[in-house]
């Protein structure tokens, strides 16, 4: 595959991917399934926004940068070429860079808020019940938790998701690192081929 078509399959698995973690933060806003009036009783990675803003609003613009290679224009630059093209696929390097680090803070935030647990009422108080993970393998420490009903299985759920999607981006844009190393410095064989052609056409039209 060329690299542009590459990138273009990367790019459109990325947006869903995008939209889909900034649902799950959204619903980490409502713990359990239910509205909160206090925010001080909403779990605080929560309002860290690493589904919405990490893998959410960083990751777009990589994802729209790298759908828009596919059809880079690679036959007009400094007269040369490919080096629109080699020029475009540098470009989206950066971008996946920056789509890398958005992913990667959604997953170290997601990480250390299933570490951490959700912040509960334990029948007293409002307070985080659980440490290290503890209650991963023990569930009978989630009778601790007395409301929001069913805060365990949301807080786990929606982080894992975020968990997992950002980990999948952190693939998907260390691929585009990659491909755009491969695309800057061999270029694409879609615009070898397409310059290649207008080459050979303006050749015999002259003859």
């Amino acid at each position: 595959m060329c690299s542009g078509g590459c990138a273009k399959c990367l790019g459109t698995t990325l947006i869903p991917l995008a939209v889909l973690c900034t649902l799950a933060n959204i619903l980490l806003f409502f713990p359990g399934g239910e509205v909160i009036n206090n925010n001080s009783h909403i779990t605080n990675e929560v309002w860290y926004f690493g589904g919405m803003l990490g893998s959410g609003v960083l990751m777009i613009f990589p994802a729209l940068v790298f759908l828009g290679l596919k059809n880079n224009d690679c036959c007009g630059c400094c007269g040369n070429e490919s080096c629109g093209k080699r020029f475009a696929m540098f470009t989206s390097i950066i971008f996946a860079a920056v789509g890398l680090l958005g992913a990667g803070y959604c997953f170290i935030v997601s990480a250390v808020a299933l570490n951490r647990g959700p912040i509960c009422n334990d029948g007293s108080k409002w307070r985080y019940p659980f440490e290290n993970g503890n209650y991963l393998s023990n569930t009978t420490m989630w009778a601790l938790c007395k409301s929001p009903e069913n805060i365990l299985p949301w807080h786990l759920t929606l982080f894992s998701l975020l968990l997992i999607m950002s980990g999948i981006q952190v693939v998907l844009c260390a691929i585009q690192v990659v491909n755009g190393l491969i695309g800057t410095i061999c270029g694409d064989c879609t615009c070898c081929g397409c310059c290649g052609h207008s080459q050979n056409y303006d050749t015999h039209t002259r003859k």
